[in-house]
């Protein structure tokens, strides 16, 4: 199985800029940033079996990251 990257800068590569300035702006955002990047570390580590987990726990954490990631994006296109 071929695992992906879902970093933000992965996802919306045309908006790396902004990603950057509201990382250092925006303690909000940093926060959902730093939430996002540790969720989707959990989920790769999950998915290449360096963890066990259940296949739900599992989805429940891709959950989270979407929902992290549908906050961010709204923040960067705000």
């Amino acid at each position: 199985m071929s695992l992906e990257k879902h970093d933000l800068v992965h996802e919306f590569p045309e908006l790396r800029e902004k990603i950057h300035q509201l990382k250092t702006t925006d303690h909000h955002f940093a926060k959902l940033f730093s939430q996002y990047h540790d969720v989707d570390h959990e989920v790769l580590r999950l998915e290449q079996g360096a963890e066990v987990s259940s296949e739900q726990y599992l989805e429940e954490r891709k959950k989270v990251r979407l929902s992290l990631k549908d906050q961010l994006y709204s923040a960067l296109i705000a």
